[in-house]
């Protein structure tokens, strides 16, 4: 059997592994019958919003959860996503009366009137493809009507738990004296890929803040020294980039016109789950459904990985969190709930979801 340490730092070394194909076989278009003032979605980030582009992608099943349980609740087949059912942003397209939206590099998907994810487990951001979308729009619709299209729809964006994670499920870590400057690195680099979507149209902007990665299963068991408890310095790496994040939204929408965006409080959100399950309708706020030792902590959840053996709870329903790093689709749609409806502090900005689905102008 694999021990926790390589497993865990396979983990991290595969994610950097993913091949990401530099063609997609799709024919990109819109369909003309959709409302004039039709509002599309995309959808940019890791597995926390991967709907299953890696399913299409040659990596490792590290960093694929195109197999059972995953999707048990709801969908009863594994479809790629990280989550026994649905994810948050499946609940901010059902709220929004669009469909989920498919991943990008599905086969089956020709056309993006609805939006198209972009999320990918380990690798992030597909910008590329994005751009390809954009180009195609414009071809068909015409540079006018594209770029309303475009200033019209909603762009959700949540990454960076991979850069504050991967350091320390690789065994290794980011001495105190350079968080800051790291932070500051993860920032500007954010920075630029916001100002690049704005470039192309990009108008209104949600983004979810790092939640309190130090606190999930795998990350609690990777130094036993702790006895179970959060890692704080991964904990101190969240908080300084949601304090830097927020001083960037505010800094782009006084420098950018019409730039508007709504930002989640995930660390919070997910901080009270752990503390209090039950006043959220949990009976489990630490332990993860699906997964092994303690906490669930080892990521063996569907035995596709180092660890073949799992433990699987009888009811998701009951757990904040589905695997090792996941939340399950109950945690997930009062995540989403709470960005569609919310308002100060939980959400920041003038904007919550719902208000920039139902405003048609950017």
């Amino acid at each position: 059997m694999a021990t926790l340490t390589s497993l865990l730092y396979s983990l991290a070394f595969y994610a950097t592994l993913l091949i990401i194909p530099t063609a997609c076989t799709c024919s990109l278009g819109y369909d003309l019958g959709k409302p004039k003032n039709h509002v599309p979605f995309f959808i940019f980030g890791d597995s926390f919003s991967d709907a299953g582009n890696n399913n299409y992608i040659n990596t490792s099943t590290i960093v694929q959860a195109n197999y059972w349980p995953y999707g048990e609740t709801l969908f009863q087949y594994p479809g790629g996503r990280f989550s026994d059912g649905r994810l948050s942003v499946d609940f901010i397209a059902e709220y929004a009366n669009i469909p989920f939206i498919p991943p990008f590099l599905h086969p089956g998907v020709h056309r993006f009137s609805d939006g198209a994810n972009f999320a990918s487990s380990g690798a992030g951001v597909l910008l590329s493809y994005f751009k390809k979308v954009a180009r195609g729009l414009k071809q068909e619709l015409g540079d006018d009507e594209a770029k309303k299209l475009l200033s019209r729809a909603v762009y959700l964006i949540s990454i960076g738990s991979n850069d504050y994670m991967f350091p320390f499920l690789a065994n290794s870590t980011i001495p105190a004296s350079s968080q800051t400057q790291y932070v500051g690195r993860v920032i500007a680099n954010f920075s630029s890929f916001i100002q690049e979507i704005y470039k192309i149209g990009g108008r209104k902007f949600g983004f979810i803040r790092i939640g309190t990665l130090g606190c999930l299963p795998a990350l609690r068991i990777i130094k036993p020294e702790n006895k179970g408890s959060c890692l704080e310095e991964v904990l101190t790496l969240c908080k300084l980039h949601n304090k830097a994040l927020s001083k960037l939204l505010i800094k782009l929408e006084r420098e950018l016109a019409e730039f508007k965006y709504s930002n989640y409080d995930f660390y919070t959100f997910l901080s009270q789950l752990m503390k209090y399950p039950s006043k959220y309708g949990f009976k489990e706020g630490e332990n993860a459904c699906c997964g092994t030792g303690r906490f669930g902590g080892v990521p063996s959840c569907g035995g596709r990985r180092a660890v073949k053996e799992y433990q699987l709870c009888d009811d998701p329903n009951d757990y904040v969190f589905w695997d090792s790093f996941h939340l399950t689709d109950r945690a997930y749609q009062q995540m989403a709930e709470q960005m569609w409806n919310g308002t100060s502090p939980m959400v920041e900005g003038n904007y919550n979801m719902k208000s920039f689905f139902e405003s048609v102008a950017p």
